[in-house]
């Protein structure tokens, strides 16, 4: 579903992505650890082409993301994205930021748009919300907005970036409670997040990251449990303590 090889990613003199090959099967959830600045959130970043690599290569679903001829807003519809910040308009219902790309990029009428919205709401446990403002919303509930405005336009993967790190701790399990029913449908997922317990039970593959590079990667187990890179080991031992 996903291939990218070979990624680089240099912002001026800084190399934040240094070679970084991944493959991702359909239907899999795949979930990036590493210390800050290890180059998760770039990495994610360019699977979409909001980063554009400075070498490299991505394909999505057939899709070449970084062919000059690609129509990356028909593409974008196919790659879900949920970011740390929710990103919804303050000034429009929970309904009107779900609906807004649906008609606005995918063509649909108005009605369909809403029904498409409120079934979207209704995945995320906030069927009763659709005319409530951003404002009037929970953090936990704004982030499953944004996750029912990703869904609505049926992709074929979601990316998830530090979903849950904005939320009190309170509303984390609401967020994790909807990816783990996206889970379950057969959405193929990649997952940057310090939700290691998420991680442990739902990942098909963890991979660390440090320095700009996958260090290791594997089945959850052994990642947390028998991780062979001291660099791995010392991650995992470090937020154990915490």
């Amino acid at each position: 579903m996903i291939q990218a090889k070979g990624i680089h990613k240099q912002f001026g003199a800084l190399h934040v992505l240094k070679g970084v090959d991944l493959d991702v099967a359909e239907r899999e959830l795949v979930f990036i650890i590493g210390p800050s600045g290890s180059g998760k959130s770039t990495m994610l970043r360019c699977l979409n082409r909001l980063e554009v690599p400075t070498a490299g290569s991505v394909v999505v679903d057939g899709i070449d993301l970084l062919d000059p001829r690609t129509d990356l807003n028909h593409a974008r519809q196919r790659i879900g994205m949920v970011f740390q910040s929710f990103n919804l308009y303050p000034h429009m219902t929970a309904l009107g930021n779900v609906t807004l790309a649906l008609r606005k990029v995918a063509g649909k009428s108005r009605a369909e748009a809403d029904e498409i919205g409120h079934a979207a709401l209704a995945r995320v446990g906030l069927a009763e919300r659709a005319d409530h403002r951003p404002g009037q919303l929970s953090g936990g509930q704004q982030q499953r907005v944004a996750i029912a405005r990703a869904i609505a336009l049926e992709p074929r993967v979601m990316l998830f970036d530090e979903p849950t790190s904005a939320l009190d701790p309170e509303l984390v399990g609401s967020v994790l409670g909807v990816m783990r029913s996206l889970r379950e449908s057969g959405m193929t997922m990649v997952v940057v997040s310090h939700e290691m317990g998420f991680a442990r039970a739902a990942a098909d593959r963890v991979l660390f990251m440090d320095d700009g590079l996958i260090v290791e990667q594997g089945p959850p187990a052994q990642i947390f449990e028998a991780p062979v890179h001291a660099r791995t080991r010392g991650f995992i031992s470090q937020i154990q303590r915490h």
